[in-house]
Formats: C-alpha cells, structure tokens, sequence
C-alpha cells in the first residue's frame, strides 16, 4: 500500500499540479497587488473614488450593502484583464511563433512559368498563358 502511494505521488502529473498551485498562488499575489498597488491608484486618480466598500441602500429598514461586492467584480475584472493582455496574450504569442519556426515548409503546388513567369500548377508540361513546353515538377506525397 506504501509503495502504491509512492508511485501516485511521484507520477509526472501530480508533481506537475504541486507546482502549478505553488506558483498560482505567488502569480496572485504579484498580480493582487499589481492591482492593488498600481491601476486602482490609477482608476481613482482618473474617476475619482477607489472604494466602493461604503455603497449601500435600504428598504424597510433593511440595510444591502452593495459596495464590498461591487469593489471585488472590479477588482476581478481587472485581474482578469491583467492576466490576459499580461500573461496569456505573450505567452500565445511565443507558442505562435514556436509553432511558425518549428513548422516544416509545404510542398508548392504551383510554380513559375520560366518563359512568361506566371503561376501554373507544379505538374504542368505546357503553360496556360504563353503555351511554351515546361519540364513537370512531381508533388511529393505526404
């Protein structure tokens, strides 16, 4: 029974999701006080208020304080907003141009006329255009 549960912890996906969460919790708290530190000073300088905390309203007596939730939907949406142009925006980027560098080059299926210089398919003996004799190129099968 120990040796079972050896190997399901150090199987490749649960030491993966150990380090996933340690980092997710340093990542939120560097963006928490991105957030804190950096844009709500800038959206109270801009709009005024940065605190919504003291919102509130009645009804028969009865008091809804509205503003303590109002202030976390603007605090997610700007992390949210934070992450996206921040995080997931560069890093698809870079796999974007991972993608793009690694990606083998595809066989052509139109060349160049040598005597007119227009595009006509690679396995063509004579040109649509100028009807002069080309030698045909055989597409490789993949």
């Amino acid at each position: 029974m120990l040796k079972d549960f050896k190997q399901f912890l150090l199987r490749g996906n649960v030491v993966d999701l150990a380090v996933a969460v340690v980092i997710g919790g340093a990542f939120t708290g560097i963006v928490t006080a991105l957030v804190k530190d950096i844009i709500t000073p800038l959206i109270a300088a801009i709009g005024g208020k940065p605190d919504f905390s003291q919102f509130h309203f009645t009804i028969n007596h009865s008091v809804f304080t509205y503003g303590d939730f109002l202030n976390q939907v603007i605090s997610f949406l700007i992390m949210a907003a934070v992450v996206f142009f921040l995080v997931v925006q560069p890093i698809n980027h870079l796999v974007q141009l991972a993608r793009t560098k690694n990606a083998p080059e595809a066989d052509p299926t139109t060349r160049k006329c040598p005597e007119c210089l227009a595009e006509i398919p690679a396995e063509a003996k004579r040109c649509m255009y100028c009807t002069s004799r080309v030698t045909p190129q055989k597409l490789k099968k993949v």
